[in-house]
């Protein structure tokens, strides 16, 4: 697949790294590539649009789509059939919209004051978190002559933002008689739901439901809600409400080894490189920073250019393996910033051949929980550690593709 890059970079259907000289794609030639399989996103969405039923979707493409590219797997999800689009940050909101993007977009994170006016610039739906942050919004889009789309954010045991449950009603109270505020939508966020134990997601589904019975309380319409992430899209079916907020998901990765596997995922991200360098080392030669391998008889090691500073952990020296030719070998001594050493034993390797450093194979494959589990940490944290100097090729059909531009209104 690698040997392709050169002309598929060259026909503008690669989009490459995103900062200084690789923003030219004549030069984004990488042996280190980062392939996003669309067929797959398309299949994860469509299934988790079959589990949810008549809610609506917001796609969460925070973190750089998860590592998997913002821009281009935002226009893939419209095209599939998302409803909206979740970030995280002010700054993704208004990449989205630079890039033509105009569905709907949340922006799901804590806010400050002087970010107001780029929201309502931007046309981007905010997350009002307390009524200090409300009466900001409120002055802001007053003063701007618009009204700004709010989502109030109740806080039912995360403890990250949000007005705590019980004391949620000013807030409510406080949006209903903002004029120049729309409510579009109020919501909480689970922290135990992809937990095989059902006790705490119940227990955040009640008081979420006792806070906004105020609507009800005062006879005014229930604004949307939404409460479900990707565990309890899985495994909680009450938590559905108007609208889900998938993340990892739909990237093809469960949230936990506990969770119910009630719809089927495909991996959408693979990593691939190549062999740069083959050398013998010989019996006794410690390989990479502070000599942490050392070989006990003469041995065959190749030299793979994507380390560290590429997103593949230095957590990994001495852990992982990889895949050349469909057989696992493993990585030793230090993964450097910008290299990683490879045993391959009595086997032959030669400089261009395909390494496998996530993904499949042949019949072997590596997980993205496999790699999480050898570092101590989770796949989310694996998939968006993915540097942006790695370049990343969208296929459909198999087939390299630059997914389409969207631009549709809500």
């Amino acid at each position: 697949m690698h040997r392709a890059l050169e002309k598929l970079y060259r026909s503008s259907l690669v989009y490459p790294p995103m900062q200084d000289v690789h923003d030219d794609p004549s030069l984004a030639l990488r042996p280190t590539t980062a392939f996003v399989d669309l067929d797959a996103l398309r299949r994860n969405l469509e299934s988790l649009k079959t589990r949810v039923g008549s809610a609506r979707i917001l796609a969460i493409v925070k973190a750089n789509a998860y590592g998997h590219g913002l821009v281009p797997v935002s226009r893939a999800l419209l095209r599939f059939g998302a409803d909206a689009l979740g970030v995280a940050f002010l700054e993704e909101g208004i990449a989205l919209r630079r890039a033509g993007i105009r569905a709907p977009v949340v922006v799901l994170g804590g806010i400050i004051g002087n970010q107001i006016s780029h929201f309502l610039e931007y046309d981007l739906d905010i997350t009002a978190s307390s009524v200090f942050k409300l009466e900001q919004i409120e002055e802001v889009a007053r003063s701007m002559d618009k009204r700004a789309r709010i989502h109030l954010k109740v806080d039912t045991g995360m403890e990250r933002i949000g007005m705590h449950w019980d004391t949620a009603s000013p807030l409510f109270s406080a949006a209903v008689r903002s004029p120049h505020v729309e409510i579009a939508g109020v919501f909480s966020h689970l922290a135990h739901s992809d937990a095989r134990s059902a006790e705490y997601t119940r227990l955040q589904l009640e008081r979420f439901l006792e806070a906004t019975s105020y609507f009800e309380r005062e006879s005014l319409p229930m604004p949307p809600r939404h409460l479900a992430n990707s565990g309890a899209i899985l495994q909680h079916p009450d938590t559905y409400f108007d609208m889900v907020r998938p993340g990892i998901a739909l990237y093809g990765i469960y949230p936990s080894v506990e969770v119910a596997r009630s719809v089927p995922l495909d991996p959408v991200l693979s990593l691939h490189t190549r062999v740069v360098y083959f050398k013998v080392v010989r019996a006794g030669s410690p390989v990479s920073y502070d000599g942490t391998w050392i070989p006990e008889e003469d041995t065959r090691v190749v030299t793979l250019p994507v380390g560290y500073g590429d997103g593949y952990s230095r957590g990994l020296s001495n852990r992982a393996s990889v895949l050349i030719h469909g057989q696992h070998h493993p990585v030793v001594g230090r993964v450097t910033m910008d290299a990683t050493m490879v045993d391959i034993g009595e086997s032959s390797a030669y400089n261009g051949d395909e390494v496998v450093l996530l993904g499949r194979q042949g019949e072997a494959s590596i997980s993205c929980e496999e790699l999480a589990e050898l570092q101590g940490t989770i796949p989310y944290e694996v998939l968006t550690s993915l540097n942006t100097r790695v370049p990343r090729v969208y296929l459909e059909g198999g087939r390299p593709s630059r997914p389409a531009e969207s631009t549709r209104a809500s």
